[in-house]
């Protein structure tokens, strides 16, 4: 009995030249893609630089144009050579470097926001869980987060009767109601579907409080920290320029009276490269406690 012979499969040829024009299709996209990527991590870091070096070109011909008013750059730099490079100097009393002060005024508001933090939370989470208080508070509120910092200090001075009590009671009746307010949303934000299952497993207002409530509101609890401490860091400097001592603010008024505008422009940069930094800190602290959902 004969058998046929196994017939063997012939490549399409047109299959084939397909298949290639595929793979050279995709790779082409595969280096587009990261071609763009690059582009656009130089791009983060380029168009800052490229947008800092012509706001410096441009205040440099403004100040080589009309002298005698804000100094230039190069005059700055020339002028604040110390406390430009040597910021670490401690002469004794207010003669410090900037990163004193700028230390000074750290503590100021990591104590006032951090009662600020505190206290907010807790009572944004009474507020956005009890009904007929969030309504009975909510005007108060409203009225009293738009009073500005410097208008409590006469206030705070006279109850407190210090500079250094004073200072942080700014801060943290400034600081405050962004917490209070994203919190209290937050938790009235939170899915009927986790406040039933807290009910079926009958958890005490503690085990609630930390288990489904603050996982649930963390998004919104860092969104007003994160405005909280930005209006922390403005309140310090305004109050300190009135308290005197030690501090940024103390430091950018006793300038001002000593005329030396090189000087306030380099620590006007400190504050904001501080106010930048304490932004992003609290940023970063919120994205790893709500495991990316927090607002960037």
């Amino acid at each position: 009995m004969t058998t046929s012979p196994v017939s063997e499969s012939v490549p399409d040829p047109v299959a084939a030249q397909a298949e290639k024009l595929l793979a050279a299709a995709q790779a082409k996209q595969i280096a587009a893609s990261k071609r763009r990527k690059i582009a656009d991590k130089a791009g983060n870091v380029l168009m800052p630089l490229l947008t800092i070096g012509l706001l410096l070109a441009v205040w440099e011909g403004l100040g080589q144009a009309f002298p005698g008013g804000l100094p230039s750059p190069s005059m700055v730099l020339m002028e604040a050579q110390e406390l430009i490079f040597n910021p670490f100097y401690d002469r004794g009393g207010v003669d410090k470097g900037l990163f004193w002060h700028v230390l000074t005024s750290l503590s100021r508001v990591g104590i006032g926001f951090g009662l600020a933090a505190v206290c907010g939370v807790l009572l944004g989470s009474f507020l956005g869980t009890v009904e007929w208080a969030r309504k009975g508070t909510d005007p108060i509120i409203q009225v009293l987060r738009t009073v500005p910092p410097l208008a409590w200090l006469p206030i705070s001075l006279a109850a407190l009767r210090e500079a250094q009590p004073s200072a942080l009671f700014v801060i943290f009746i400034t600081s405050i109601w962004p917490i209070v307010i994203n919190t209290m949303v937050g938790v009235r934000n939170i899915p009927q579907d986790y406040v039933n299952v807290a009910k079926v497993l009958r958890l005490t207002p503690g085990e609630y409080f930390f288990k489904i409530m603050l996982p649930a509101a963390t998004p919104h609890i860092f969104t007003g920290l994160r405005i909280g401490v930005g209006m922390s860091w403005l309140a310090i400097v305004a109050s300190e320029m009135l308290l005197g001592g030690v501090g940024i603010g103390f430091f950018i008024w006793d300038q001002y009276n000593s005329s030396r505008m090189s000087d306030i422009i380099v620590a006007l940069i400190w504050v904001g490269l501080v106010g930048f930094i304490l932004d992003r800190l609290v940023a970063l602290l919120g994205q790893y406690v709500s495991r990316g959902t927090a607002a960037d």
